[in-house]
């Protein structure tokens, strides 16, 4: 399989059992923070889903686009954020998360790509946006901005929408990585984030993993000279580049695909807690890098934001000032 080797996904497999009821709680990870609590809650935006109707990659994969649903009558032109999926997924596991980000004023283009972690077919998907922003019969016909444009991706997809910002010759100038897998899992390594596309890189980046991931994405380097750990890829990013990590408690490499609960004892979606926790935050720096909340920003400065005091979260580091 590639992506992530065949070992890596079957131990991810016999690990993925929750071993904290989602109904147990009513809330996990819930927010406690002012800037948390106003992103964890649904923006202002009623939301519509889509499909386009032709493929949107070189593959011949559809693409899956979210968005306001004023998006027509309206003259704002929208942020776009580019989507990528974990290895064997298509955006219908991440639709929950997805929608929530939409009703905070972007455009998502995810490509129905189940292998993304090159970034190209992330890269293709902003070349269909552009070309339907050109486009007089498109609903989004001279609605995206395109000097505002982010990625983000789960798991294989974490290293797709890394290397997608990182190849895009400055279009995206950010993105949020979930779970973004340890480079001794990926098969064929250029799969993944290679130490030197990321060492060489600019814009910014987010590291979100979960302190129940301590397989594919754990925060601490186990051994070897790779980035086997979140840690490890956050020290290798640039120092010119803005960058902070965290990791939600309890949840594990799954819990992002959360609708927002995890179902029946967690089963149905194989994670602990679901996507509460990674609600806040991430859209927090999409919205700040994105939109241009300074507010946003502040609650990830270095050690004193309130991104360091959230009780959700452990491991917090950033170089925000």
């Amino acid at each position: 399989m590639k992506g992530l080797s065949r070992a890596a996904v079957a131990a991810l497999l016999a690990t993925v059992i929750p071993v904290v009821p989602a109904l147990a709680q009513s809330v996990p990870n819930a927010p406690t923070g002012p800037i948390e609590t106003k992103y964890y809650a649904n923006g202002p935006f009623a939301t519509t889903q889509t499909r386009s109707a032709a493929p949107c990659d070189s593959k011949g994969n559809q693409c899956d686009i979210f968005y306001p649903s004023d998006v027509t009558s309206s003259t704002t032109r929208w942020p776009l954020v580019v989507w990528a999926n974990g290895t064997a997924a298509t955006p219908d596991k991440y639709t929950y998360w997805l929608r929530h980000l939409a009703s905070w004023g972007f455009v998502i283009v995810a490509t129905r790509d189940q292998q993304t972690g090159y970034g190209n077919t992330a890269l293709d998907s902003l070349a269909y946006m552009q070309g339907e922003e050109a486009n007089p019969a498109s609903p989004f016909y001279h609605r995206i901005d395109f000097s505002h444009v982010g990625a983000a991706g789960h798991s294989q997809g974490a290293s797709g929408a890394a290397n997608a910002m990182f190849h895009s010759n400055g279009v995206i100038s950010t993105a949020v990585v979930f779970h973004l897998p340890s480079q001794m899992w990926c098969n064929p390594a250029d799969n993944c984030l290679l130490t030197p596309t990321l060492a060489g890189g600019a814009g910014s980046i987010f590291y979100v993993s979960g302190t129940a991931d301590g397989l594919i994405a754990p925060d601490t380097q186990g051994s070897g000279t790779q980035l086997n750990s979140q840690t490890a890829y956050y020290n290798a990013t640039p120092a010119a580049m803005a960058k902070a990590k965290g990791l939600l408690k309890g949840t594990n490499h799954n819990d992002i695909s959360g609708t927002p609960g995890c179902g029946l004892l967690g089963i149905l979606q194989s994670c602990n807690n679901g996507t509460y926790g990674y609600l806040g935050f991430p859209t927090a720096w999409l919205v700040w890098k994105l939109k241009g909340d300074a507010a946003a920003g502040a609650a990830f400065k270095a050690g004193s934001g309130e991104f360091f005091t959230a009780t959700a979260w452990t491991g917090q580091v950033s170089n925000v000032p």
